[in-house]
This record gives C-alpha cells, structure tokens and sequence, in this order.
C-alpha cells in the first residue's frame, strides 16, 4: 500500500471515529489518562492545522502559537472533518512529500512526517473507539504499515517518553501488538 493511501485511510478512519461522539461523551475518559475525549480530538486536530503549513515548508516559528488552545469550538465533529480534509489536501500537494518538514525535533523528510501523522490519527483513532464504546477494529493493512514503520522507532519514542510502555503481548493479532508497543493496553475499557 501506497503511503499517502495509508495516510487518507488512517485520516478518514480517525473522522469516522469522531463523528461517532455522541453529545455526552466529550468529557469520557480514554486509554490517555491525561486527557478525555474533547481534549484528546483536540490534540489531533491541532497536529491536522500544524500539518498544513509544516508541509508547505513553514517553520515552526513562522507557524508560532496560532494552533494552540481550543481547535474544536461548539461543533467538534466538524472541526476534525474539515481539519483532515486540509490536512489531506497538504499531503497531496505536488512535491510535499518531497520536502523536509521543520519540526521542533528537527529536520525531518515529509515522508517520515506522514508516517508520523498516519500512526496519531491510527492509535487516537482507537483511543477515541474504545472510549466511546464504538467498534474498535482498524483497517489491517493501514496497521500492517504502521506496524514494520514503528518497530524501527520504538526504542526512541520511549527513550523520548513519547509513549509508554504497553502490556507484554503474546498474540498474533497484529493491531493488539501495534497497540501494547504504542503504551496502550489492548483491553483497555473506561471503567477497567
């Protein structure tokens, strides 16, 4: 699979999710304990709108704080259909993933940005499922992807404690795996 397939799926998967809220599940908890499920949409929504002018070339003091705060308002649903669909449209832009995308932790090729993107969308995607009781499978071959990318990069996103550690998992089921090396528990329920 292509990555910019695997990206619009992984994009479309995550709206798909957030159009399933339903009016009293904002404030829900999720597998991230920090945040609920307004606060945790917000964060992909944000990484959506830095997305747009990181992969024009921008850096991120040229972008400064404009993406900061509330990016959801009265109608979150919404934010994140039309956040995504920019987001999308960045990505597809003739030469983007051509680029090198200026982030805080450095230069880094447009391609390993979307990688990036593609597994946030992915894992909150699931973060916002088993929150809101919604069906929780992902598409495998969108996991497949994402799984052979992070098994090269988990060591420094842990190191950077970007993730934490999951449950040991003995499974073959390849999205429980993805998930445990992502810090979350497969089983994770919000009253477990």
């Amino acid at each position: 699979m292509d990555l910019l397939e695997a990206y619009r799926r992984s994009l479309a998967e995550f709206v798909d999710r957030v159009d399933q809220v339903g009016p009293g599940q904002w404030s829900d908890p999720t597998p991230c304990p920090d945040w609920d499920v307004r606060a945790l949409v917000n964060h992909v929504v944000g990484e959506d709108r830095w997305s747009v002018p990181l992969l024009a070339g921008r850096t991120v003091d040229e972008v400064g704080g404009r993406f900061a705060g509330d990016q959801l308002g009265a109608d979150p649903a919404t934010m994140a259909r039309e956040a995504a669909a920019q987001a999308e449209i960045a990505a597809t832009h003739p030469g983007a993933r051509a680029r090198t995308v200026h982030l805080p932790a450095g230069d880094t090729p447009a391609e390993e940005y979307l990688q990036q993107l593609l597994a946030e969308h992915l894992v909150h995607g699931w973060d916002v499922a088993v929150a809101i009781g919604a069906e929780p499978r992902l598409d495998p071959d969108v996991v497949r992807m994402c799984a052979r990318w992070f098994a090269g990069r988990v060591d420094d996103y842990r190191r950077n404690d970007l993730v934490g550690t999951g449950p040991w998992m003995s499974t073959d089921d390849e999205q429980d795996r993805l998930l445990a090396a992502f810090g979350r528990d497969p089983d994770w329920t919000p009253g477990g």
